[in-house]
């Protein structure tokens, strides 16, 4: 078996309209390896998001997408996105009914083992007090914490986040990456991370990449940064002025 999650062989996406065409992303190859943590920077209008949604099948592209060397070309539940938007859960449902209803859909049809499952996910983001609330009842931060329980209860192959603490206040966000740090570090996923924050890519990923407009990668390098990560960390400061001027660059 491959040691890699995902492979991205010759990946170019552009949108057309009546008089011309506008590059989005250009002839991306990519390997990530499993269990890797991923992010990926860039200005805006770059791609990031754009890479994201081809990856979990949800754009029309050229070139081929493997997860676990099977060829994917529409969506699939070993590949979960968690979007920046804080309303990505069933208002009527609570908490605990917003993990469940996946599960059902993967097939998974003891109601005992699908709480036993949504319970532990709950657990890990520190929500197992409300599971009975419903979306209006929580905050944006509680909010995501569902999100990303709900795609962990699904063990998926890759977890895809699209910036998903950008909208939060610095406190919540912080905690929020003190918590999926521990998770990246527990779960057997690999998670593809979209910032536009460098500190927040130094102190969650395993690698970065930063992504130029017209969609070309032009710096892919390992974070050798020692966890927990800090400005005061030996080599935060370099690492953080290598992808600042990556993504300067890129503009």
């Amino acid at each position: 078996m491959s040691e890699y999650s995902l492979r991205i062989e010759s990946l170019s996406k552009a949108y057309f309209n009546d008089t011309e065409s506008s590059i989005i992303l250009k002839n991306i190859n990519l390997s990530v390896r499993k269990n890797e943590f991923l992010c990926i920077l860039g200005p805006s209008g770059c791609g990031k998001t754009t890479l994201l949604r081809c990856i979990a099948g949800f754009e029309e592209h050229t070139g081929q997408i493997y997860v676990n060397d099977s060829l994917c070309t529409v969506p699939g539940m070993d590949r979960i996105m968690v979007f920046q938007d804080f309303n990505q859960l069933f208002p009527w449902k609570t908490v605990l009914q917003n993990i469940l209803f996946p599960l059902k859909r993967k097939g998974i049809n003891s109601t005992a083992e699908r709480k036993e499952i949504a319970r532990e996910a709950l657990s890990k983001v520190k929500l197992s007090d409300y599971e009975s609330y419903y979306p209006h009842q929580l905050s944006g931060g509680m909010k995501q914490r569902v999100a990303i329980a709900k795609a962990l209860a699904l063990k998926p192959d890759i977890i895809l986040m699209d910036e998903p603490f950008a909208a939060l206040d610095a406190m919540t966000r912080r905690e929020l990456q003190n918590e999926m740090l521990t998770i990246s570090q527990e779960e057997s996923s690999t998670i593809i991370f979209v910032t536009h924050n460098i500190q927040e890519a130094l102190i969650l990923g395993t690698r970065n990449i930063v992504l130029q407009k017209g969609g070309e990668i032009i710096l892919d390098e390992e974070n050798s940064l020692t966890k927990p990560v800090t400005p005061n960390s030996e080599g935060y400061g370099a690492a953080w002025q290598r992808l600042r001027d990556a993504i300067y660059l890129s503009c």
